[in-house]
């Protein structure tokens, strides 16, 4: 590794890093430990300390070391930067640094810059009616809640992309480097663009231990630590150490030498001059683990070993040696020295540091929503195909996702991430405008590769999700299309993501940002080639569970309808959209002004489909692209052997209009759901997932105990399209039996179109075995208008 030569910091400078550095650390320890008496100045009593110690200490000097050293080389160059920590558990660091540099107090007034605002600063930690612990919403200059570790990396270049003049400084903890998703990550490098884009700092912060483990990094030689942070594509610097003053010149003179690197390398660039990927730097920064606080807790080591990681006094208000401890351990930062008398920071501490919109916790792009430019969108309706002749709805849904890139080029806000789909999702039209973003070799055949490229593939799910979630957070506009079943692979980080929106939506400071769009394509029911393994639609479930207000779904039926919804969700803000659709040859069924009209209702009757007489004897529903086609199927053979019954066809859209309005923002009123379903009547529901899903969704209403859903139930396997269907009771055939068991009265009379239907399921299974095709009469059909 490579080590910067130099002491950079004179005497007077030296002097006020450090007292910053101790002003962030006495901050830090405050906030976990105390609720009262923040300057110490009367005696430290059992009562000052909180009655549940919450936090974690271990890792929170190393991000207080790096935000004051980050701090002197935004004041001295005028660098915009962010700074992302990993470790997002240092919660109180972030906290400490924002208190310091004024935008905690800006953002929070009560939280002053003064004894009365440090008391409120440090009670509300981790404390009822209070902040959580961790880098979280609430966090002046955070886009990154580390509740969950491996995404950091990640979300660093997603907010540097299309920033070029933005630094950020990502902080990755030892621990979350042995996260799958942050391995993965590392590779972001290879797509970032010098000319067009920010530049990303990694710092891997090495203090050698995880709750109770060592971490696999810090255990590593220097050879091997080397070889794999260079094999990765980095110029990794060692800043390394345990004294405070040796540290702070070592870390100073490696902070200068790699931004002067990062500016050569942009200056290289974009004159030019630079003719391969650059090998960006990187620092491996390793310091102790709970770096200045107590060495020994009864007879045990702490600092720098495991036991540094939460509360190192865990007992301190109840055990006076513990307390006693505390009390020397807080006032070892000498707060007399670093805060007047009326609590406020020592201009020698916070004199140097940025201003306004330099400071790290002010930076707009930390509050995306106040930087948003609204996407120019050409109208969708031109795009449109006309009903009956099958089309590709993806495949037309690129033609104007195409035009949307290529409008918003010069504005350089929207990008597509996915796992190696975008052409097999039948997006492909997109490079007509816009190469993949590649910064890695490339060979003569290779196609559609451009380093200013703005679709970005990478076969992990994880690194699209955080490369999008740093887009959006820091006020862009994009798009994640992949195959459904595999979309599972980023539960959680949807998790953190509607936790984070959640949140946002209850401070006013936080400005809407552009929703998470989900296209799920190459879905369960057209992945019979693929088999079992990419058979699955429980994304949507998974969805579902989170908050209302945060996310919707959309299941349209038809091209002209996904060309409705996808307007829709790139116009939209502060939400999670999932739209699945299909990319296989199918019928369109409305027109597009007929789309538009039931994209906004988010469900309707289809008159055309079947006659109902105005009071139906069943009601066919659908959900999903194929489900609605078997539904119009089976409305086609019970008009043709049954014309006396009345069928009554629903097509739904938007999932949620499913639920009561008192439960989702887009529930349907009780009486238009009554008059849609009916109360008395038997509902026949197909829908594209799991059915139990619907009958959560629809618990509430009236006639429940009528509705019957056919849906997927994990049979599946390598076979034909309709074989999926009929392996999981979702066929034509099955829905007009499922018609013919509970329509009262209908059993008896029509027991021989039951049996024929029964007969055909039994054809359908010979026929495929036998020429390896379905049916001519279901390759064949397309659904007719009344």
């Amino acid at each position: 590794m490579h080590i910067a030569q130099g002491a950079p910091l004179g005497a007077q400078e030296l002097a006020r890093i450090d007292a910053h550095w101790r002003a962030a650390n006495y901050l830090s320890v405050g906030q976990i430990y105390l609720m009262a008496n923040p300057l110490l100045t009367e005696p430290l009593l059992p009562e000052h300390v909180k009655p549940r110690l919450l936090g974690h200490w271990g890792t929170t000097p190393g991000l207080n070391l790096l935000y004051t050293h980050l701090n002197r080389i935004i004041a001295a160059r005028g660098q915009e930067t962010i700074y992302i920590t990993g470790p997002g558990h240092g919660g109180p660091g972030l906290v400490a640094n924002t208190w310091l540099e004024g935008t905690y107090s800006e953002t929070y007034p009560h939280v002053s810059l003064d004894e009365r605002g440090m008391g409120r600063l440090f009670r509300q930690f981790s404390f009822p009616g209070g902040i959580p612990s961790h880098v979280a919403p609430e966090t002046p200059g955070s886009i990154h809640e580390g509740g969950e570790l491996g995404y950091s990396l990640s979300h660093a270049y997603g907010a540097a992309l299309d920033n070029p003049d933005l630094l950020v400084a990502c902080v990755i903890g030892d621990g979350e480097a042995e996260t799958g998703p942050l391995a993965a990550s590392w590779h972001s490098n290879k797509f970032l663009d010098p000319v067009g884009d920010g530049a990303v700092l990694p710092i891997l912060h090495l203090n050698g231990y995880k709750i109770a483990n060592p971490t696999v990094l810090a255990r590593l030689s220097d050879d091997e630590l080397t070889a794999l942070l260079t094999g990765y594509g980095h110029k990794p610097y060692l800043v390394e150490g345990d004294d405070p003053a040796t540290v702070h010149q070592l870390l100073a003179a490696t902070l200068d030498t790699v931004c002067d690197e990062i500016a050569a390398i942009r200056a290289a660039a974009r004159t030019g001059e630079l003719a391969d990927r650059p090998r960006w730097p990187m620092i491996v920064l390793r310091t102790p683990k709970g770096w200045t606080g107590p060495k020994q807790v009864d007879g045990l080591p702490v600092e720098g070993t495991w036991r540094a990681h939460q509360v190192p006094l865990s007992a301190a208000r109840d055990d006076t040696d513990h307390l006693a401890m505390l009390a020397d351990w807080m006032r070892s930062y000498r707060p007399d020295e670093l805060f007047d008398a009326t609590g406020a920071p020592r201009p020698e501490v916070v004199g140097w540091l940025p201003t306004g919109q330099l400071r790290m916790g002010a930076n707009p792009h930390t509050n995306g929503g106040r930087l948003v430019r609204d996407l120019e969108l050409p109208d969708f309706r031109t795009y449109a195909v006309k009903p009956g002749p099958l089309a590709e709805p993806t495949r037309v849904l690129g033609s104007w996702v195409r035009d949307v890139m290529a409008a918003n080029a010069a504005y350089r806000n929207f990008r597509i991430v996915g796992p190696d789909e975008t052409e097999s999702n039948r997006l492909g039209a997109v490079l007509d405008v816009t190469g993949k973003a590649w910064h890695a070799r490339t060979v003569d055949t290779d196609l559609h590769l451009d380093p200013h490229g703005r679709v970005m593939e990478i076969l992990s799910e994880h690194t699209c999700q955080g490369w999008l979630e740093g887009y959006l957070l820091t006020g862009r506009h994009g798009l994640f299309s992949c195959y459904e079943a595999f979309v599972h692979i980023v539960d959680s980080m949807l998790n953190q993501h509607a936790k984070w929106l959640k949140v946002t939506r209850e401070l006013d400071w936080r400005k809407p940002i552009p929703s998470l769009n989900y296209l799920l394509t190459s879905h369960v029911w057209r992945q019979d080639h693929n088999g079992f393994s990419h058979q699955d639609p429980g994304f949507i479930d998974h969805v579902v569970n989170k908050k209302a207000d945060v996310i919707r779904v959309y299941l349209p039926p038809d091209a002209n309808t996904l060309l409705s919804v996808a307007d829709h969700c790139l116009r939209s803000r502060d939400y999670i959209n999932v739209v699945v659709a299909g990319k296989q040859p199918a019928p369109t069924f409305l027109d597009i002004d007929e789309a538009v009209a039931h994209c906004t209702r988010g469900l309707g009757i289809w008159p055309w489909a079947a006659d109902d007489g105005g009071d139906p004897d069943v009601v066919l529903a659908a959900a999903g692209d194929v489900p609605t086609m078997e539904i119009l199927a089976a409305a086609d053979l019970l008009r043709e052997h049954l014309p006396e019954l009345r069928v009554r066809v629903v097509n739904v859209v938007d999932l949620m209009r499913l639920q009561p309005q008192t439960e989702h923002p887009h529930g349907l009123p009780d009486a238009e759901y009554d008059a849609i379903f009916t109360t008395d009547r038997p509902v026949v529901f197909a829908y594209h997932g799991y059915p139990w899903l619907i009958h959560r969704l629809t618990y509430r209403r009236r006639g429940h105990e009528h509705l019957h859903v056919r849906g997927y139930k994990e049979e599946g396997t390598t076979t034909t399209p309709f074989d999926m269907l009929v392996r999981n009771d979702m066929d034509r055939f099955h829905l007009v039996v499922d018609v013919i068991d509970r329509v009262p009265g209908l059993a008896r009379k029509a027991a021989a179109l039951r049996q024929a239907m029964v007969d055909k399921r039994t054809e359908h299974a010979a026929c495929i075995r036998e020429t390896g095709q379905d049916l001519p009469e279901i390759r064949d059909w397309t659904p007719t208008r009344r």
